[in-house]
């Protein structure tokens, strides 16, 4: 018995292991989201629980909704309803990964009439019901990103930048401390970026900073692409120099230079 009991121990300690490793898009991936516009991409992969990653990217009219949710997570119920019923792109990515807890990430960047609303919420928490209820219902650009993130604890950074005709609402709230890096999230690269999968693959300088949202600022072998955006798809893929930076929005200065 005690034998048993120690295997199924480190069988646990194994897949806790690899649900905690970074699932992202890969370049060829991102780039065909970047150029074909699609919805409902890389969710829920790599979980320890259940109900994670489920309705996301649907009904929606535009590109670039509801990717890049509810992944990476040691709980149940993390990054789903995101990005459904938009007209437009960018809405509702990047939400609800890699959480140790349940309830984490959901129901952000639906029924909006613009681009770039509802990103990076809910990622790399240790708690539960963070990052929720963010960026809907908007007519505008980047409203309801980046919120509810790293924190240790519950119930942090909900309930922001919802029912707006306008543009800039309810970003970076309720969040925890940043790393080494100044980034608070789940798989950044770069430096002081809010959300999730910032500033990644990238072979030239200075791509990827100072983001709030996700899938901003990967993936260039340029210089100075992707930093300082508020939203989503902004900066990447660029052989060129100074793209896709300073936005409100999303898919701006992508693919540039190659």
């Amino acid at each position: 018995m005690r034998t048993v009991l120690l295997s199924f121990a480190a069988s646990i300690a194994v897949i806790s292991l690899a649900a905690a490793e970074p699932i992202r898009l890969s370049d060829h991936q991102l780039a065909g989201i970047v150029a074909g516009g699609t919805n409902g991409n890389n969710n829920g992969n790599g979980n320890v629980g259940s109900g994670n990653g489920n309705d996301n990217g649907n009904g929606d009219v535009g590109g670039m909704n509801g990717n890049g949710n509810g992944n990476s997570n040691v709980g149940n119920n993390n990054g789903s309803d995101n990005g459904n019923h938009n007209v437009g792109v960018g809405n509702g990515n990047g939400n609800g990964n890699g959480n140790t807890g349940s309830d984490n990430g959901g129901h952000n960047g639906n029924l909006n009439v613009g681009a770039g609303n509802g990103n990076g919420n809910g990622n790399g928490n240790k708690g539960h019901h963070n990052g929720n209820w963010n960026g809907n219902v908007n007519t505008g650009v980047a409203n309801g990103n980046g919120n509810g993130n790293g924190n240790i604890g519950n119930y942090n950074g909900n309930l922001n930048g919802n029912v707006n005709v306008g543009n800039g609402n309810g970003n970076a709230n309720g969040n925890g401390l940043p790393d080494k890096h100044g980034n608070i999230g789940f798989d950044n690269g770069g430096t002081h970026n809010i959300g999730a999968f910032n500033g990644l693959d990238n072979t030239g300088k200075d791509n990827g900073s100072g983001n709030i949202g996700a899938y901003n600022g990967n993936g260039n072998s340029g210089d100075g692409n992707g930093n300082g955006n508020v939203g989503a798809f902004n900066g990447n893929m660029n052989g060129g120099n100074g793209n896709g930076n300073g936005n409100l929005g999303a898919d701006n200065g992508n693919g540039n230079g190659n």
